[in-house]
């Protein structure tokens, strides 16, 4: 068996994975404090403890905004990226449907099943990075309005038009999680852990590849290539 190189990440790409992986720290860590205050300050006035809760908030507010932009960039690239277009592999054809029941019997068999070209982006992958952005829709629009729910008086430093806004676009959440705002604060707070659960399994999943399949697909992160086996 030889080996050949395959691309698989662009620079754009990468450096977009790496922002949402560190963004997504930050939201974790900064969303569980909001929740429930775990930590003081380090500075030595306990006047500047009252900060902290502001900090936090902010951090979270900026880490969401870079969620949302990612999120944008990675809508348009599913369907016009030069490079891959992701939207190919999430149709229900025939062929997708195929492959992507042969990765999972390959994952829970311990590689004893392989049918499928691992050398490319393959069905399971692709709906599995499809949820992961659905939940982060999902965050979206309950911490947005999670938001405008503080801005009680209807007005924002940019005027009214801002906080009616995002009423019109969230305040589906309320009913949808059922029907008061502490239900829409518990949905958040509880997809929260769908993520970090998401998180931990694609992680185990490229260790998992990189070690069965010995292709290198933990280095795809980090240089954009992995080497995919070929016969010779």
């Amino acid at each position: 068996m030889s080996r050949k190189k395959v691309e698989r990440m662009t620079a754009a790409m990468r450096i977009n994975h790496w922002v949402v992986a560190i963004s997504m720290v930050v939201a974790v860590v900064t969303g569980l404090y909001i929740g429930h205050p775990y930590y003081q300050s380090f500075i030595a006035d306990p006047a500047a403890d009252k900060y902290v809760m502001a900090y936090n908030r902010l951090a979270h507010f900026i880490v969401a905004i870079i969620f949302d932009v990612s999120s944008i960039v990675v809508a348009y690239l599913y369907f016009f990226s030069r490079f891959e277009k992701a939207y190919k592999k999430l149709l229900p054809t025939p062929k997708n449907i195929l492959v992507f029941i042969a990765v999972v019997l390959n994952l829970i068999t311990f590689n004893r099943v392989k049918k499928f070209d691992s050398s490319q982006a393959d069905s399971f992958n692709a709906v599995y990075f499809f949820v992961f952005h659905l939940l982060l829709l999902w965050m979206l629009f309950t911490g947005l309005q999670l938001y405008v729910h503080g801005l009680e008086s209807g007005q924002s430093s940019i005027g009214t038009w801002w906080p009616t806004l995002l009423h019109v676009a969230t305040d589906w959440t309320v009913g949808v999680t059922g029907g008061t705002f502490m239900d829409v604060r518990i949905a958040h707070h509880y997809s929260m852990y769908a993520i970090i659960a998401w998180t931990m399994f694609h992680i185990y999943y490229q260790v998992w590849r990189t070690i069965f399949w010995q292709e290198g697909d933990i280095a795809i992160a980090f240089g954009g290539s992995k080497f995919a086996n070929e016969k010779s």
